[in-house]
């Protein structure tokens, strides 16, 4: 009998000890995914730094690449603007004489100090705003192949492309210029610098804010997207308004003197239809072309890194 009730004892001992396990068994799992889970969320709050490294070198690559992709276009524009501007010679003769060279002596253009002038502008300003957009996928974190918009991202490119832009200028006014070589004045940077604040906001900033407004057709669509039409769009539009800044700044340096106020205004007003379509033309490969393809080229090489 007492061996019985002794029994009896172990086999409740057993089953309790059976139960408080399997209780254990569970509070341990709980646990465990709760730690599972508190893991994922510090990894979401902490910083995205996988492949970094290789991140910075895709988005100076892509900025390059489209860098050197616009500017045989754009050093040809550009310089036909600046020799019209100083009665050098005509716009489309500048034009014809660069498109010449570009066909026939490659070699000699593309290694020429106003190429790399404007590999240096857009590539600059290009890598500007990629290495912003990694800079916040990777602190936030998000998505290697993130895209920023806002205030941060038009204060860094405004600020690559006004610096490097004052750089090109004061070289193409020299180079291009009628008069001697003299120092460009204070008041032709600044007008400088308003024209490229201007277009920089319109190539960075309105895009996205005029893109679900664009009146599109479903056709359409389907063979551009309203963001890249409004990257397009919005800097040549721009043009018209920026250019008179861009004339008045040429005057300046091209007739320092005592020339009335009205005869520059006369002559920016001659100049400003088709200097404003020359831009248009030079703007939409340097920020619209340009810009989509470095998107394109960041976004396509940063997802094979997420």
């Amino acid at each position: 009998m007492a061996a019985g009730l002794e029994d009896q004892q172990q086999h409740r001992d057993t089953t309790f000890a059976e139960k408080r396990a399997a209780r254990g068994e569970k509070i341990f799992a709980t646990n465990s995914s709760s730690a599972e889970r508190g893991g994922g969320s510090l990894m979401e709050e902490g910083n995205n730094t996988k492949n970094l490294s290789q991140r910075l070198v895709v988005d100076a690559g892509c900025a390059m690449a489209a860098g050197a992709a616009v500017a045989p276009v754009v050093s040809m524009i550009d310089r036909a603007i600046m020799e019209n501007a100083s009665g050098k010679q005509q716009l489309m003769t500048s034009i014809k004489k660069s498109m010449a060279k570009l066909f026939w002596r490659p070699h000699l253009y593309l290694t020429s100090k106003p190429f790399a002038l404007i590999v240096m502008v857009y590539g600059g300003t290009y890598l500007s705003a990629n290495f912003l957009d990694t800079f916040k996928s990777t602190t936030r974190p998000r998505p290697a192949s993130h895209v920023t918009h806002g205030p941060a991202k038009f204060a860094a490119t405004s600020a690559a492309n006004l610096g490097l832009t004052m750089i090109k200028d004061s070289q193409f006014t020299k180079m291009f210029g009628t008069v001697s070589n003299r120092p460009v004045p204070p008041v032709t940077y600044a007008l400088f610098a308003l024209r490229d604040a201007m277009t920089i906001f319109a190539s960075f900033n309105l895009p996205p804010m005029i893109a679900p407004r664009l009146p599109m057709t479903e056709a359409a669509e389907k063979v551009m997207s309203r963001t890249s039409a409004a990257q397009f769009l919005a800097p040549a539009a721009i043009q018209l308004v920026s250019t008179p800044f861009h004339l008045y700044g040429l005057d300046l340096y091209n007739r320092n003197g005592g020339t009335p106020f009205s005869d520059r205004l006369n002559k920016v007003r001659i100049d400003w239809l088709k200097s404003s379509l020359a831009r248009m033309c030079r703007i939409v490969p340097a920020f619209g072309f340009g810009g989509v393809l470095n998107n394109s080229l960041r976004l396509r090489f940063q997802k094979q890194l997420e």
